[in-house]
């Protein structure tokens, strides 16, 4: 009803993502599948406290249906910005772009820091990643993701939430349209449903955590460049 309307309706999700001590029947993983499939809705997920008010003071004042999540538990101890303003909506941010990248992580929500994490762990490996804090599962940034997937080659999306349908199935589906034929990997829940334990735990047993992250990104980047190799043989 409210997407029909296109009303000014705030959804503010509490627990967005993996809840740990909560249990299985509170996980809050499942809303960005289930969301984005609903006309005229904006979804939108904080890195942070500060970017979280921010997102309120968007979400209230745009005037369209948002499903804004926020996850369980404390915030970074980053410091706040007292002045609230609007994001551009559908705008993504780039944390990180180092020349002639190898990897481009993209991330949604509370996984933005740990991408970043993961960043600086490939670095040690001689291994460059870029990474974007997507802000929006619905808008997309269209146009970010489309030119640097195709500049970087090698995409990972990140996120808290299920692989089926969410942040990253959205990312596969601007890509498919585009006919954007580049390596990729979704990181996120699986089919399961998740019993209680510490969530640091828990991210780290689905490779959600830094060390996760890294792992994948450079699994991609073996397995692309081996396909490249089987490519230039079969040509030749």
């Amino acid at each position: 009803d409210v997407g029909v309307q296109d009303l000014p309706v705030t959804l503010a999700i509490d627990r967005g993502g993996i809840v740990g001590d909560d249990g299985q029947t509170h996980q809050g993983f499942f809303d960005i599948a289930y969301l984005r499939i609903v006309p005229n809705f904006v979804l939108m997920a904080p890195a942070d406290e500060n970017e979280l008010r921010h997102m309120l003071c968007t979400a209230v004042e745009i005037g369209h249906p948002v499903a804004l999540r926020y996850p369980r538990g404390e915030g970074t101890g980053i410091s706040l910005i007292e002045d609230l303003r609007q994001l551009p909506v559908g705008r993504a941010q780039v944390l990180r772009a180092p020349k002639n990248a190898d990897v481009l992580l993209v991330a949604y929500g509370n996984r933005v820091y740990p991408s970043l994490q993961a960043a600086q762990l490939l670095l040690q490996q001689g291994i460059e990643a870029m990474v974007v804090n997507a802000r929006f599962a619905k808008p997309l940034d269209s146009e970010l993701l489309l030119d640097w997937a195709a500049t970087v080659g090698r995409l990972i999306t990140v996120e808290d939430g299920m692989r089926a349908g969410g942040f990253g199935s959205a990312v596969l589906e601007l890509l498919c349209q585009h006919r954007l034929n580049v390596a990729t990997s979704v990181l996120g829940v699986p089919d399961v449903f998740l019993p209680h334990g510490k969530p640091s735990q828990q991210y780290a047993e689905l490779g959600l955590d830094d060390a996760g992250i890294a792992e994948a990104a450079v699994a991609l980047i073996q397995t692309a460049q081996a396909r490249s190799k089987v490519t230039r043989l079969i040509r030749n």
